[in-house]
């Protein structure tokens, strides 16, 4: 697959970088070069993305960043027996736990919520990193939620981390999944409160928790047409009727391939 000329290589991380030095110098830059195509297409193009994966996996299967590459590429195109795969294959050649909440979640995109809760309560969270465990939080939630224990995802949401007023990179995220839960449990008036805090973390508008906050106080945003009067911006139109919208947090299952045999074939895959 054509990569741009000016994408050299050198904009991976250093710690990749250092890892693909165990590969011969033109081999190493073909597969830095295809990783940084994966990091600047998964989030817009994701099927682009996991293309190159592929072409890095091929090239170098037992380089552990590549492994982890792979694995994000899978996760963003859903295919989760295979992201599972390669999340356990770099966990194996590093021995870092730092995947787990990502390997949980893959269960639960596989149908297996009963599993991601069992990863959710193993001493491995306990070395997780404070975002790690927030994360591991998010997936046991939404595990719950999978399972129909609505006031259970609720209570897994809750703690210190929820109401801090110290924003970190994973408040919008928690906020937004317990206002959104609260808001499945029939709880309207809290949701919309909690709704309103994710606007107040999220300085990125990463959330649509505005929309979402809209919605609630039956605020219905109607579209200009060509040759159509304008309404005024000061006087939104209010229906009577509004049916709260919830998210929907079934992942679509991919076929329960047999991981552990695609761990095995990645891993005999020559460089």
């Amino acid at each position: 697959m054509p990569i741009p000329d000016d994408v050299t290589g050198h904009e991976i991380d250093k710690d990749v970088q250092q890892e693909l030095q165990s590969l011969p110098k033109g081999l190493a830059e073909d597969v830095a070069r295809n990783l940084v195509m994966v990091a600047n297409l998964i989030d817009d193009d994701p099927e682009q993305a996991y293309a190159y994966s592929r072409i890095a996996l091929r090239l170098a299967s037992r380089v552990a960043a590549v492994r982890e590459a792979a694995g994000f590429a899978a996760y963003a195109v859903q295919k989760y027996s295979e992201a599972l795969a390669e999340f356990r294959a770099a966990r194996r050649m590093t021995g870092s736990v730092e995947l787990w909440p990502v390997m949980a979640d893959c269960e639960r995109g596989l149908g297996r919520p009963e599993k991601a809760l069992d990863m959710a309560g193993a001493p491995e969270v306990q070395k997780l990193d404070k975002p790690g465990q927030v994360e591991m939080r998010l997936v046991a939630a939404g595990a719950r939620r999978d399972l129909g224990q609505i006031d259970a995802a609720i209570v897994t949401l809750q703690g210190p981390e929820l109401g801090s007023n110290s924003v970190q990179p994973w408040t919008a995220r928690l906020r937004y999944a317990y206002a959104d839960a609260l808001l499945a449990a029939g709880r309207e008036d809290e949701s919309r409160e909690w709704f309103a805090k994710v606007i107040e973390s999220d300085k990125d508008g990463s959330t649509d928790a505005s929309d979402r906050l809209a919605e609630l106080d039956g605020v219905e945003f109607v579209d200009v047409m060509e040759g159509d009067e304008p309404a005024p911006v000061s006087e939104p139109v209010v229906t009577d009727d509004v049916t709260p919208v919830q998210e929907d947090d079934d992942e679509d299952d991919e076929d329960d391939d047999d991981v552990d045999e695609a761990d095995d074939e990645a891993d005999d895959d020559k460089v």
